[in-house]
């Protein structure tokens, strides 16, 4: 019978014990933890910081879990199941919003729209299924870019391009933004990426409360916002979807 490789076994001992308990642990709390020597709890943390499993804080120099390992975490559930959950949700959105409604997930440094429910008023328009769209200035990347961690990693790193003269490109302006976003639950996009559009989305969890898509309207400004606001029950609506899903897909009640 093969054994056990240790560096592995000591490797994944670490990361469970960065999952729990304290959000952040030194080197000499996970080597006594452990029972490793300094010299190889420091190895094994060197190893997995390197390929983004780990991150150290450079003011503390303690440990936490890393944005790869949150990355690969989510990658069980799979985008058509995602998809499915969202179906009737989000052509409800539509029906009640009177607006089209995307569900998009992170991917390839962007956000890929993976549904796409029509505006309810016959009018001619385009199926964008598998259409990208930026992270920096889209109501969902604003979304995916706050609450997923290597969504704000891949922005933060970025060129943040200026669409139009609404887009915000400084990077403390928009850190700003996601912070505002986590502080309410929803993001907004008016005429950031496109004249005269707006948009509003939400974030969608999973069963562990991690962020897996963000499902949002999109129109005309003059529809989604009548007097320079966005209006309250779009805001609403869009949140209330997001939580929907969320619950479907074992989330719970946010």
């Amino acid at each position: 019978m093969a054994k056990n490789i240790q560096s592995l076994e000591r490797a994944a001992a670490m990361l469970r014990l960065l999952a729990g308990g304290e959000r952040r642990l030194g080197l000499s709390d996970i080597a006594s933890s452990l029972g490793l020597a300094k010299g190889t709890a420091h190895g094994i943390l060197r190893t997995l910081q390197h390929e983004g499993f780990v991150e150290q804080d450079q003011a503390s120099g303690r440990y936490q879990l890393g944005a790869e390992l949150l990355r690969l975490g989510t990658t069980y559930l799979d985008v058509h199941e995602l998809r499915a959950r969202a179906l009737v949700w989000a052509d409800d959105l539509a029906r009640s919003s009177g607006e089209s409604v995307y569900l998009g997930v992170l991917h390839q440094q962007g956000v890929l729209i993976v549904h796409h429910v029509f505006r309810p008023d016959n009018s001619r328009q385009v199926l964008e299924v598998g259409a990208m769209q930026p992270l920096h200035s889209t109501a969902l990347g604003k979304v995916l870019s706050a609450y997923d961690p290597v969504a704000h990693s891949e922005v933060v790193e970025a060129e943040r391009k200026a669409f139009t003269p609404r887009t915000v490109t400084g990077l403390e302006d928009f850190e700003g933004l996601l912070d505002l976003t986590r502080a309410r639950g929803w993001a907004a996009d008016v005429e950031e990426t496109w004249e005269g559009v707006a948009s509003v989305a939400a974030p969608i969890h999973d069963r562990r409360r991690m962020p897996v898509g963000a499902v949002g309207i999109t129109g005309a400004v003059e529809r989604v916002c009548p007097s320079g606001e966005l209006r309250g029950e779009l805001v609403a609506a869009v949140r209330d979807c997001a939580r929907a899903v969320s619950r479907d897909l074992g989330a719970g009640r946010f």
